[in-house]
């Protein structure tokens, strides 16, 4: 390289600029053209352009709300509704009543909402449906009672051999001459054992061999002198199961001592 070439090679070098701070239009649609739409590679100029991008939106992104629990929301509205109610009955304009009718049409419609689906999930879910273990229908309902009723009655014959009851009775009781041929009907129909215990030592025409209370009542867990009452005695136990007082229809003893004897309490709900 001759002498000459060396200087003008010098120059040519200085007039050449290289836009390292400034960029014009042209170069961002460059930018945009190789580091966007053409992803040419991994530049670091395009990664640190991209992440001065994403700090910018995130920085004016608006803050997220800080969620309300449920519980606060519902007393809210109690309080609102109260009050917009007080506010009607104390000062009863036409507007304050206005607008404690609106915002109650406004708990009634969510409360209908809140029905309608509780409804629903019921109907998809068998185990939540309390009426498939306590029909509600009539149909169902009767269906039901039946197969109870059989139930119940299958069990009575084993019931008695085990079982008996003591009718505690006073003569001088009408409801006592009432329920008394009750207890007779199911001694009989059902060969259950009953000993008519009298009271007030007067007898009774649907029980002539009755006994005189002797302390039976009160050794039988009964308090307070009422008549007619009805205690059914485990044999085996030697344990009393006060089943009652009052006058009852015979289905309702035989359910009764069906429940004490054959069902654990909660099981049946």
């Amino acid at each position: 390289m001759t002498k000459l070439a060396i200087p003008v090679l010098v120059a040519a070098l200085a007039a050449v600029t290289v836009p390292v701070l400034a960029q014009s239009p042209a170069d961002s649609n460059r930018d945009a053209f190789y580091c966007e739409e053409r992803k040419l590679g991994s530049w670091f100029y395009c990664n640190s352009e991209e992440a001065k991008r994403k700090a910018r939106e995130k920085a004016q992104a608006p803050a997220p709300e800080t969620a309300v629990p449920a519980t606060a929301r519902m007393a809210a509205i109690t309080a609102q509704l109260d009050e917009l109610k007080a506010r009607a009955v104390l000062e009863p304009t036409s507007e304050n009543i206005v607008a404690y009718i609106r915002f109650q049409r406004e708990q009634l419609d969510r409360a209908s909402t809140f029905a309608d689906v509780w409804g629903r999930a019921i109907w998809q879910n068998s185990d939540l449906d309390y009426t498939l273990e306590r029909p509600v229908s009539t149909l169902a309902k009767q269906t039901w009672l039946e197969d109870r009723k059989a139930q119940r009655e299958g069990s009575m014959a084993a019931l008695t051999e085990r079982y008996g009851v003591f009718y505690f009775y006073s003569s001088s009781c009408s409801a006592c001459r009432t329920f008394s041929p009750v207890m007779r009907a199911l001694s009989d129909n059902y060969g259950l054992e009953v000993l008519a215990v009298s009271m007030d030592g007067g007898p009774n025409e649907a029980f002539p061999n009755y006994v005189v209370d002797s302390g039976q009542y009160q050794r039988m867990g009964l308090q307070g002198g009422a008549v007619p009452a009805l205690v059914l005695f485990d044999t085996q136990t030697k344990q009393p199961i006060p089943i009652g007082y009052g006058v009852m229809a015979a289905d309702e003893v035989m359910q009764r001592i069906y429940s004490l004897t054959q069902i654990e309490p909660g099981s049946d709900y």
